[in-house]
């Protein structure tokens, strides 16, 4: 069955895989979310396989992108003063599109890597599914300050380290969510609180939603490393600053949020590593 085609989830039983690589490769913003929720909802219907060895070729460019917001680079996402809505529509903007980055990330990690345990796909299938709330929870406040997703420029540095690992799951698994991701553990705690000095209560409660739910998407991620790891006969810690250097991951800064990241599953091991390169 040709992907992107508006039946793809009307005939069943379909393969997880290649549906979500039928919703990576969604560009509109909201039909994404909408597949996401749909693909959710059959595997928990049981109205979905699994082939799990399958090679899956993408016949579309993916991920799909909407043609806004313009993507520039990091240096040039401007910052604005907190006090002002425009100020706090920037970051809410934002924050959105690391969310909209993040569902891509999920549906790239199921359809990418064949021959993985079942567990993963299913792991990965539920932070997209969350990933995509949390983009809807940020885009609707948003429209309540008067703007949408797209009215402001973004960067995409966390795509792009998703497209340096293409190749291998472990670069994949421990640059991105064990890396890229987890830097927001760190960041939410400061960012929620601008937001409530703002008086942005709203904002805030949304960002202790996605911390919560974060703290289980970095959590993914160190299972699925540890088992790499073992499968692989590697030594994590070493492993991974060989990795980090490979493929120039950004270099870790404080401050940590250590308790998020020990909810996480880091080791005291590697929170002292933190410390250490910070």
């Amino acid at each position: 069955m040709p992907f992107q085609t508006e039946n793809f989830f009307e005939v069943t039983p379909f393969d997880m895989r290649q549906a979500a690589l039928v919703c990576l490769a969604e560009a509109g913003v909201t039909q994404k979310v909408a597949l996401v929720g749909r693909l959710a909802h059959a595997w928990q219907g049981g109205l979905v396989m699994l082939n799990r060895a399958a090679d899956i070729v993408a016949t579309l460019p993916v991920p799909g992108f909407p043609q806004r917001p313009e993507l520039v680079s990091p240096l040039l996402v401007k910052r604005r003063a907190m006090n002002t809505v425009e100020g706090r529509a920037v970051l809410i903007h934002a924050l959105a599109h690391i969310e909209f980055n993040a569902i891509n990330l999920a549906l790239d990690a199921i359809w990418r890597f064949p021959d993985m345990p079942q567990e993963y796909y299913v792991d990965w299938l539920g932070v997209a599914k969350e990933e995509a709330l949390h983009f809807s929870l940020l885009s609707a406040h948003l429209q309540t300050l008067g703007f949408c997703y797209g009215d402001f420029p973004a960067h995409n540095s966390l795509w792009d380290m998703a497209e340096r690992t293409s190749n291998d799951i472990l670069a994949r698994i421990a640059l991105v969510p064990r890396t890229m991701e987890a830097r927001g553990l760190d960041a939410s705690p400061p960012v929620r609180a601008k937001l409530a000095q703002a008086g942005d209560m709203a904002a805030a409660h949304i960002l202790d939603i996605i911390l919560h739910d974060e703290i289980g998407h970095v959590a993914v991620g160190n299972r699925w490393y540890a088992w790499l790891c073992s499968e692989r006969s590697l030594e994590p810690i070493a492993t991974y600053a060989v990795l980090a250097e490979r493929y120039q991951a950004p270099r870790m800064r404080g401050p940590f949020n250590m308790e998020a990241r020990r909810k996480a599953g880091f080791t005291e091991t590697e929170l002292a590593a933190l410390n250490v390169t910070a």
